[in-house]
């Protein structure tokens, strides 16, 4: 949070001990009392910068950015000569998915204090997402310049070096930012893929034990040695590793996903308009996975009841910000849909299901909820058929990958009726295609042949 040395005392007014009470309050954690107060300052000073300012930056870290953001504007409209408050403004730009707004404000933090290094990093991620590199990497270097032991800025630096396909000066990056801050969960996940990546498959297992025995049962690092190991491979990442991987990087989600060239939204939408023909608002339609919300503007014609589901708390508050979604809710997958029975008109899961290895459970249970003639469709990540002995590979970013004919082996299992398969880009990683399958299937309509999995042997009034 940014300070000022003195707060602005309003003409006629002094309101100078309820703004410290309230900035002690925000400081502290206690966000609702703390918004109470700085409301009421606002009510006896309409036009104190602070009070604008730190309103908006605790509606920010609430999740309400939209509401946060007229307040900071506001603040700097009275007060534009502090560093730190357009450092703020970035920030908060940068959640609302304003990138070019994010990076002005950012310049102008740097034209009042050209030697800030967490302005520099700030610009430098920015300019990554922008794909601008070499912007970006001039950026992180002042940064590291000016503070050599900024683990952050070392870590970040590895990841452009790493994106951009310099691995062996990312190694140089992330060693280095260890060696300042030895615990660094990012720059410890992303140097062991930097060697997988580089075929040093024991250095990267021995990266992920020295976290485990630092931090025994560590999600990320369970997760990642299994991929190196390729024994002991979960059937679907774990609950525990979903939350911290998703929880960490709500706030830049989106902006990241424009920089990997991110079709699957579209692709799966274009899919959804063949199967269920042009939008007529009458269908119950679950988002499975619904991350930071990206599909639900996309959903949204088609249904009458727009539902969505994923196990990120912080990228369920992102969704909730669209305003485009009927219910939300906090489950993992498999678990919710097994709940569901005949529910729903349409099931779309875009990027989820590469969090999962053996999909017999999550499509049976999708086959479940669907009413008879009701449409699955979604997306994974492929796999040529013969580079994994079970139909999935676990692979060293963390995500599975799928094989053609282990898919269409599980929805049949399933009881679903593969309509469409097609292989495509999802996006882009490392500067590399990342391709994938898209999938269209269908449970059988009443009085076809077939039934789900999960309703098969079913005896009457089960």
């Amino acid at each position: 949070m940014g300070k000022r040395a003195r707060p602005a005392r309003a003409s006629g007014t002094d309101v100078t001990p309820l703004l410290h009470q309230a900035v002690v309050l925000h400081q502290r954690g206690m966000l609702e009392e703390a918004e109470r107060l700085y409301r009421r300052v606002l009510a006896l000073a309409p036009e104190q910068p602070d009070a604008h300012h730190f309103l908006g930056v605790l509606l920010h870290q609430g999740g309400r950015s939209e509401q946060g953001w007229p307040l900071i504007e506001r603040s700097l409209a009275l007060v534009d000569r502090i560093p730190d408050w357009h450092n703020n403004a970035g920030n908060v730009l940068l959640e609302m998915g304003r990138l070019d707004e994010a990076i002005a404000a950012y310049q102008r933090g740097l034209l009042l204090a050209p030697d800030r290094p967490d302005i520099l990093n700030n610009l430098g991620v920015l300019m990554r997402m922008r794909r601008a590199y070499q912007d970006s990497e001039q950026a992180y270097r002042r940064a590291l310049e000016l503070a050599p032991e900024f683990a952050d800025g070392w870590s970040n630096l590895g990841n452009l070096l790493a994106g951009t396909g310099r691995l062996l000066e990312a190694l140089d990056a992330y060693r280095t930012a260890l060696r300042h801050k030895p615990g660094h969960p990012e720059a410890r996940k992303m140097l062991g893929v930097a060697y997988y990546a580089l075929g040093q498959v024991d250095k990267a297992a021995e990266v992920y034990r020295d976290w485990l025995a630092d931090e025994p049962g560590h999600p990320v690092a369970q997760h990642h040695l299994a991929a190196c190991l390729g024994s002991g491979v979960p059937e679907r990442a774990s609950d525990a590793y979903v939350e911290t991987i998703f929880d960490r990087f709500a706030h830049s989600f989106d902006a990241k996903l424009e920089r990997l060239h991110y079709r699957a939204p579209q692709l799966v939408a274009e899919a959804v308009a063949r199967a269920c023909g042009a939008p007529a608002g009458r269908l119950d339609v679950l988002d499975a996975g619904c991350g930071t919300g990206l599909c639900g503007p996309l959903l949204a014609p088609h249904a009458r009841r727009l539902a969505g589901v994923d196990l990120s708390a912080q990228m369920l508050a992102k969704a909730r910000l669209r305003g485009v979604y009927d219910e939300l809710a906090k489950a993992e997958l498999t678990a919710y849909l097994q709940q569901c029975h005949a529910e729903w008109d349409l099931v779309v899961s875009v990027d989820t299901l590469c969090y999962f290895g053996d999909l017999r459970a999550v499509t049976a249970a999708a086959c479940e909820a669907l009413r008879p003639g009701g449409f699955l469709v979604f997306t994974v990540e492929a796999l040529v058929d013969g580079q994994g002995s079970a139909g999935f590979r676990l692979n060293p970013h963390g995500r599975y990958s799928h094989a053609a004919g282990y898919v269409r082996e599980v929805l049949a299992q399933a009881g679903l009726a593969v309509e469409a398969m097609e292989g495509g880009v999802l996006r882009t990683e490392n500067m590399q295609p990342v391709e994938g399958w898209l999938v269209v299937a269908r449970r059988p309509a009443a009085g076809q042949d077939g039934a789900c999995a999960g309703t098969a042997g079913r005896g009457q009034g089960s």
